[in-house]
């Protein structure tokens, strides 16, 4: 079992890394749309993640069992040593592919709350921003 939660925890990874990257690619484009579409399947694949860790961490739990002064690394196979480095290597990779889509997902948040506050511009009371004003070119007299 442990294989296979490794195995599958390494394919939720892979596949959050391959659609990170198209939702870069997307919001480059500005195909927003497809962005919000991965959404719900990214969350998906984030809680998949989860619970395959979780079921992971619960053989290795039962693998030491009373073995506490043996190491882990005694303990596993070549085949779980190697996948156990491919899931270290995976999740870095994910991690610097998530900094490089917040670094886009910061600049496009930027440019909407900019041009948000140019339409509708907002007072200031303090340092504390109120409500946007409506902007006069969009006022209605009736």
């Amino acid at each position: 079992m442990l294989l296979h939660y490794l195995s599958s925890s390494i394919n939720d990874v892979e596949n959050l890394i391959e659609l990170t990257k198209k939702d870069i690619k997307d919001i480059k484009e500005a195909n927003h749309e497809l962005v919000f579409e991965r959404t719900k399947i990214k969350n998906d694949l984030v809680k998949s993640f989860e619970n395959k860790k979780s079921l992971l961490d619960n053989e290795l739990i039962k693998l030491v069992g009373d073995k506490k002064d043996s190491k882990l690394e005694d303990m596993l196979g070549d085949k779980e040593k190697d996948l156990l480095e491919k899931m270290k290597i995976k999740l870095s990779e994910l991690k610097e592919t998530n900094k490089q889509y917040a670094k886009f997902v910061v600049i496009i948040s930027e440019f909407y709350n900019t041009l948000l506050d140019r339409i509708f511009p907002c007072e200031m009371e303090g340092y504390h921003k109120t409500h946007h004003k409506p902007a006069s070119i969009l006022k209605v007299r009736a």
